[in-house]
């Protein structure tokens, strides 16, 4: 522990304003029996005050941010909550003979704690936005030889009892499908149904062309870890097939459990805890102690995003019984990723002015692991009205209404303030968009700065080419009347269609 250290000037203010306002708050605020409460608690509020930073001080709560981790400071905050208000419940007892309100000290403690922790849940969430990257690096590991070894195939009892093991683990109706899909004879076909990896970890490189995991993705605590172990023991080109549980279908059997009104107040809380808690990172650790990381729920586009994510690309997906089937091919090693986090603010890799490369803060809206599915999406679906995915898998049903109402735009005030933005202006595009783009258009787009609100709310394009004709005009506009007046025309065009003709950001 530190004893002596330069404080963080920004971090005591705050928590300073904090204080204020939560004293402002209860003697405010709070049904008290004094009725002057601000002339009664003046000087213990001081004194209150000068403890709380003290205390804050001397446990090293006030090194900056950046270098403390959630949980620890969490636990700081906490302590030096209990530390002070057992420190003035023992005061008030034993030297003012109740002359102050326990109940004033108990609720400014509260008061104090709760505003400092949605403070800290705020700043992190901020900090650990997940970086939603459109192209990443692969892991430069050499793989030679990386075709598969000739296998001797299974005799008729041994694949007797291999389908016998299959069938009792996944049922009948998934064998059937299996051994129409899969040579499960041949001696090259890898068959396990373990939530550990470590069982892949000691198999022959290359030995086997294809890996089938019988255990539900749901089950299994450490996806990517088994996924990037399985790319590894593949040859080239060789295929792993998969199961899970989609949250679609979890929900459908969920519901007809319950036949009582309250079912989906059951379901909601039941959600919360398996799809909530599991994700977001103040949290997860809770969860994984709880339930042993089993049962989770997991959308599609999460499996499939951790799937592209991990090397492979799929090239098949059926639905058998409760479970999706999913067959995917390795294509490649799998991504450097960074740690990913579930929070409920991420940051977007766009392009800016003069093609730089700037981050555009967006509430999430989509799934996890849903970075890695452009080209899966793209390769499976049109794009509808306003240059969107038809029927896109990402996007959370929360998701669909924030942008709705434009809510998941609200982060973007950040850029604003920071000039990487305007507020009317061609859209800041993502690598996988902008290679849509003609190339006369690529280079009119990146003379000026990106805008919050694009040209063709204005125009109400439906197609990718009357949205590349909507920008052009406006561009074509700002450079024959100037960017201010341009903008200024268009915004009361948004503004109009925005409020009168229902524009929305999705």
């Amino acid at each position: 522990m530190k004893v002596f250290y330069k404080p963080s000037v920004l971090y005591v203010i705050f928590d300073l304003i904090i204080l204020i306002f939560s004293f402002y708050i209860v003697l405010n605020w709070f049904p008290l029996t004094t009725n002057t409460p601000f002339s009664k608690y003046s000087w213990p509020s001081i004194f209150y005050m000068i403890t709380w930073l003290v205390f804050s001080y001397y446990l090293n709560r006030y090194i900056p941010l950046r270098k403390q981790t959630f949980f620890r400071n969490a636990f700081k905050l906490f302590y030096i909550t209990l530390l002070v208000s057992l420190g003035y419940w023992g005061i008030i007892q034993l030297y003012f003979d109740n002359k102050f309100s326990e109940y004033v000290l108990f609720s400014i403690s509260v008061v104090v704690f709760t505003l400092n922790y949605l403070a800290l849940n705020v700043y992190y969430a901020y900090r650990y936005a997940v970086e939603y990257k459109d192209f990443t690096i692969s892991l430069d590991v050499d793989r030679i030889n990386a075709k598969v070894k000739p296998a001797i195939p299974l005799d008729e009892e041994s694949l007797e009892n291999l389908c016998s093991t299959i069938e009792d683990h996944s049922g009948i109706c998934a064998l059937n499908f299996l051994k129409n899909n899969v040579n499960l004879g041949c001696g090259n076909t890898l068959v396990f149904a373990s939530t550990d990896a470590m069982i892949l970890k000691y198999q022959l490189q290359y030995q086997f062309s294809t890996i089938l995991q019988l255990e539900r993705l749901n089950n299994i605590r450490g996806i990517n870890k088994m996924l990037c172990t399985v790319n590894d023991k593949l040859p080239d080109d060789g295929i792993f097939v998969c199961c899970f549980e989609s949250k679609s279908t979890y929900k459908k059997e969920f519901l007809k459990r319950y036949k009582t009104g309250f079912k989906y107040i059951i379901y909601a809380f039941n959600f919360l805890f398996r799809r909530i808690l599991s994700k977001v990172f103040i949290t997860h650790k809770l969860y994984y102690y709880l339930t042993g990381g089993k049962d989770r729920i997991i959308s599609k586009a999460e499996v499939m995003g951790r799937l592209y994510c991990c090397g492979f690309k799929v090239i098949k997906e059926k639905k058998v019984g409760q479970l999706i089937y999913v067959f995917a091919q390795r294509v490649k090693q799998p991504e450097a990723m960074l740690q990913n986090t579930y929070g409920p603010l991420i940051r977007l890799h766009r392009y800016g002015k003069n093609a730089e490369p700037i981050e555009v803060y967006k509430m999430r809206t989509m799934h996890p692991y849903s970075e890695y599915l452009q080209t899966y999406i793209y390769e499976r679906n049109s794009l509808s009205a306003g240059g969107k995915f038809h029927k896109d898998i990402r996007v959370t049903t929360l998701g669909r209404i924030m942008r709705k109402y434009w809510l998941d735009e609200l982060p973007t005030i950040l850029n604003l303030l920071k000039g990487e933005m305007k507020l009317v202006g061609v859209r800041p595009l993502s690598s996988q968009y902008f290679s849509l783009y003609s190339k006369a258009l690529q280079e009119k787009r990146i003379k000026y700065k990106p805008g919050l609100l694009p040209p063709f709310y204005a125009d109400m394009p439906r197609t990718l080419e009357e949205i590349e004709l909507s920008e052009m005009k406006y561009l074509n506009a700002c450079e024959k009347r100037g960017v201010f007046l341009t903008d200024i025309r268009y915004f009361l065009l948004i503004l109009e269609n925005i409020l009168f003709r229902k524009a929305r950001s999705a």
